[in-house]
């Protein structure tokens, strides 16, 4: 099999022959799935010949747009047949390009590891930040082939295909399922709009002035309180500040000379644009460290602790809404993620740990324990500033009583509720009797939590509940006594 010639042979027929009406079945697309076959063929340890089949059928399964748009897959078979066995596939080898170029068919459930990694890889970009922008180039093509006609239809159609839609391989479950269900959440909520340029140039002066602020706040806090004192920060901000008080290093350049791996690790761990607005970032703050004097805010080592992690967390917090981050150790955490069964929590702390044993031994013991709770400040403003100072919490009901419950949520509590349809009753020794039942979900405070647990043990002291705190909530009723009849999520 020569795939190299293959390759240079299609190529250019693709770049120079597909429709400029096809704004996302073009060139970019069949290298971003060949770049992601090969990552995850890599991840599922296929051998070298699957792996070269793999990347064959990449190359030329949507090379039928050449001549037909609707049943393209069986003109990309028609196409991998006749130019194929020049670049040396055998009959068999091509009938395996063939079968896995028309597992790529829309709502087909792949049969086999090679299926399933080259229709992963196809829809790759449904579970990355690329997904919104990607998604409006596939509605304009869409739209100009006379397949929809408005925005509208488009987002129906998204939600339709989103829910629907699987990741199979196990590779990319753990890659791209938590962006895919943070995107479908997006375009359910139908916060995202068709993008303009006014649009893009509001988000993106509302980024910049977040990260500024953000760099600010996150300056001041060590130049105003922490590096005075001789306190440290956790990751690699922690890590400049022994640096530079072991060794009187500058620490504006060894904080951005530490953190330039990560920001190059990011490019191909995260996403390009999260990679150069890291570096915009973490540039910045180098920039402040420079230029900002130096001055003690007080003396008062608690005040110290307390206020210089409360100004470092809402520098990065603001970073973070910004996209952005000034601290490299999540990248390090992401990167380790995929390589170990250590979550990023896991890393952190490990990380930290050793940054603080550090400290102890640079400057005192004393100096530690007050970075400790530095570093708990700011982790904990982090919170505040990313998610907001409300906490809500979705709680799950199975319950006998879901009819007496859904009216009391609804009336007594003023909560919008949504209603699964479910089987209650499967219990050991009793399996097989199963009746079925409505389960009930809907979001509180963390002050609303207790009301609603006594209201729930009123109505039905053996209802199964269970609680989980949300990251983020917009939309749909979130407040108490604004409902005006009943609603869901």
């Amino acid at each position: 099999m020569q795939y190299e010639r293959a390759c240079a042979f299609l190529m250019p027929k693709l770049e120079k022959e597909l429709s400029a009406h096809f704004t996302y079945h073009n060139l970019q697309h069949v290298k971003e799935v060949i770049q992601v076959s090969q990552q995850l063929a890599k991840a599922e340890k296929l051998s070298a010949h699957q792996t070269q089949i793999l990347r064959t059928a990449a190359l030329f399964h949507d090379a039928g747009y050449l001549r037909k748009y609707d049943g393209h897959e069986e003109i990309s078979c028609e196409i991998a047949k006749e130019y194929l066995p020049q670049f040396g596939y055998t009959e068999k080898e091509i009938g395996e390009v063939n079968r896995l170029i028309m597992a790529t068919r829309v709502g087909h459930k792949p049969a086999d590891i090679l299926e399933a990694v080259l229709c992963d890889a196809n829809f790759s970009y449904l579970g990355t930040d690329k997904y919104f922008p990607l998604a409006e180039l596939l509605f304009l093509e869409m739209k100009q082939v006379g397949k929809l006609e408005t925005w509208e239809e488009w987002q129906k159609l998204q939600i339709q295909f989103l829910e629907m839609h699987n990741y199979y391989s196990p590779s990319a479950i753990k890659l791209f399922t938590a962006r895919k269900s943070h995107n479908f959440l997006l375009v359910k909520s139908g916060i995202y709009k068709a993008s303009s340029f006014r649009s893009r140039v509001i988000l993106a002066l509302q980024d910049f002035f977040l990260l500024t602020f953000g760099v600010l706040s996150a300056a001041f806090g060590l130049k105003g309180f922490l590096v005075p004192a001789h306190f440290f920060d956790g990751g690699v901000t922690g890590i400049a500040l022994i640096l530079h008080t072991a060794f009187n290093s500058n620490l504006s350049l060894t904080t951005f000379v530490l953190n330039l791996p990560f920001i190059i690790v990011s490019y191909f761990v995260v996403s390009r644009a999260f990679a150069i607005k890291a570096f915009i970032g973490i540039s910045l703050l180098a920039i402040c460290l420079l230029f900002v004097p130096e001055q003690q805010i007080t003396s008062d080592k608690l005040l110290i602790s307390v206020f210089g992690g409360f100004f470092i967390g809402v520098g990065s917090g603001l970073a973070m809404r910004a996209s952005a981050v000034l601290d490299g150790t999540e990248v390090l955490a992401l990167y380790t993620l995929r390589l170990t069964n250590l979550t990023i929590a896991e890393t952190i702390l490990a990380i930290n740990v050793i940054i603080f044993g550090a400290a102890a031994m640079v400057e005192s013991v004393e100096a530690a324990l007050y970075s400790i709770l530095t570093y708990l400040v700011a982790s904990r403003m982090i919170d505040y500033v990313v998610e907001g100072v409300e906490a809500f919490t979705g709680v799950t009901i199975i319950s006998s009583q879901s009819e007496v419950l859904k009216n009391r949520l609804v009336s007594e509590m003023g909560r919008s509720i949504t209603v699964y349809k479910g089987e209650r009753g499967y219990l050991p020794g009793n399996a097989g009797n199963g009746v079925d039942c409505d389960i009930i979900f809907t979001v509180v405070t963390r002050l609303e939590l207790r009301k609603l647990k006594n209201l729930i043990f009123e109505t039905d002291p053996n209802a199964f509940v269970f609680a989980n705190t949300i990251k983020e909530a917009s939309g749909g009723i979130l407040k108490g006594n604004r409902l005006k009849s009943s609603g869901s999520h």
